[in-house]
């Protein structure tokens, strides 16, 4: 996989990364930071915001350690911004990361999300689950063997 190779992590993916550092999610997240890039939009940021703000990750994180991340993430990631929409995922709300791919030219969806994950590939995106993303990296293919 090479370094200009464009990611899409769900918030479900990010959080865990976040509370569980040494986790699989935390060494893909890592991964996708050091050798490529991780894309945002402002919708899913909002997400992730607002998912890492519930009351039952206090236990996990502090505030200031979720701000830290939080300010990282804006500050590595590449903003994209949503001019193609896209409605088709089983649960709407899971759009947003459809649409965050395919207006940035994402290589990858990193996701536990089975309604996305039903849908690889799509446009060409694989959805891959972090095992698989991981496996992939471990295998050593590279963006241009898929």
């Amino acid at each position: 996989m090479n370094g200009n190779a464009r990611y899409v992590f769900d918030t479900n993916v990010l959080v865990s990364a976040l509370i569980f550092e040494n986790s699989k999610p935390g060494r893909a997240f890592r991964y996708a930071l050091q050798n490529g890039q991780i894309l945002l939009s402002l919708t899913t940021l909002g997400e992730i915001d607002e998912v890492m703000r519930r009351e039952k990750f206090e236990r996990y994180v502090t505030a200031e350690e979720r701000e830290e991340f939080l300010e990282a993430l804006i500050g590595r990631a590449r903003f994209v911004e949503i001019i193609e929409h896209i409605k088709i995922c089983r649960d709407p709300k899971d759009d947003k990361f459809l649409e965050l791919a395919v207006n940035g030219g994402a290589y990858h969806i990193i996701s536990g999300d089975d309604d996305l994950l039903a849908l690889s590939p799509f446009r060409g995106i694989e959805i891959l689950s972090v095992d698989d993303f991981l496996k992939r990296l471990e295998g050593g293919e590279s963006e241009e063997e898929k």
